[in-house]
């Protein structure tokens, strides 16, 4: 039973050469340049996909609650996972134009959620009230539209090139 859970823990671990993070982390071009920063936000935007329409399908359909409140709650779910992950691996080989004003970068991360809520509310309302596309159908064709506006609003209101040439590649 504890070669179990070793081996469990290996296959999370971010070190282990056997982990699905270590394997996906070495699919993924260097987080210092754009294509690997947006690979890297992709995923984490995938993870937090994941969270925020699973956090969306139980709100609908398990406690049946409107779909634009169930949006908002998927949305609020998601974001938490987002900012962490953007933070410590998906923009952490360039500076923060603001980690001396902490509280101040993460109200601007949340203005730029906020706007990206609204964005995906105001898609989502088109989508489904006006073109009575699906409701699940119509989240996804949301989200797509919305990764592309978050990934560029926090790349470039929150986040600087570091002034060092080289960078530790984690």
């Amino acid at each position: 039973m504890n070669k179990f859970f070793v081996k469990i823990t290996n296959f999370f671990a971010m070190d282990s050469e056997n982990s699905i993070f270590y394997k996906i982390k070495r699919l993924i071009p260097s987080k210092q340049n754009v294509l690997g920063q947006f690979l890297r936000y992709f995923v984490t935007g995938g993870l937090a996909f994941v969270v925020d329409f699973g956090a969306f399908a139980l709100a609908l359909y398990y406690f049946d609650i409107h779909y634009l409140i169930s949006n908002l709650i998927g949305l609020m779910a998601g974001n938490v996972v987002n900012y962490l992950l953007s933070i410590g691996w998906v923009f952490s080989s360039e500076k923060r134009k603001m980690e001396k004003h902490v509280f101040w970068e993460v109200v601007i991360f949340v203005l730029i959620s906020l706007f990206g809520m609204g964005l995906n509310e105001l898609l989502m309302y088109v989508f489904v009230g006006v073109l009575a596309i699906q409701e699940m159908v119509s989240k996804v064709g949301a989200a797509i539209i919305v990764l592309l506006y978050n990934f560029f609003a926090r790349k470039y209101i929150l986040f600087k090139k570091q002034d060092v040439k080289k960078v530790n590649d984690e």
